[in-house]
């Protein structure tokens, strides 16, 4: 048998002053979007902006259905616009952040698994790590270097092709 050890390094901000202007204002679009979410069923909503290598942004934000799930949320649909809308630039970097109706989201909100996946799908496609900016509504902000930090093990086409 034998062990394999996953790490990821995960950089880790009090205020979100800390970081570079770019991300700053990357934050700040995304919650603007996030306060154009659509979640009457959740009341939890969330915003990603994301910005193209050619310094364009697309913003996305969580859109729910009563019939679940076919909603889908602000990761994904920022990082579908832009690829739709912008095909083979590549992605720099992603913000996320949300609120709650309910309670205070005080820590950084991470991506759901899909998101991860489909977003690390882009990365692999464009050969470039997408920096990933997470933060609630309060509280830390944190910063990895790519999705495959999020998603060390991941599938991906290699698992497709046939020998």
């Amino acid at each position: 048998m034998e062990k394999i050890t996953v790490q990821t390094v995960i950089e880790c901000f009090d205020h979100p002053e800390e970081l570079s202007g770019d991300e700053q204002m990357l934050l700040a679009e995304a919650k603007k979007a996030m306060n154009n979410a659509y979640a009457p069923y959740s009341r939890f909503h969330v915003g990603a902006a994301l910005i193209l290598e050619n310094g364009k942004i697309q913003l996305g934000n969580n859109q729910e259905n009563a019939a679940y799930p076919s909603g889908l949320c602000a990761e994904r649909v920022a990082i579908f616009a832009a690829g739709a809308q912008y095909p083979g630039i590549s992605v720099s970097k992603i913000a996320i952040t949300a609120r709650s109706l309910d309670f205070l989201t005080d820590h950084p909100i991470a991506p759901c698994g899909a998101c991860r996946q489909s977003m690390l799908e882009y990365e692999l496609n464009q050969k470039k790590p997408i920096t990933v900016i997470m933060m609630g509504e309060t509280g830390k902000v944190y910063r990895v270097s790519g999705i495959q930090q999020l998603l060390p093990i991941s599938f991906s086409e290699e698992g497709l092709k046939k020998m």
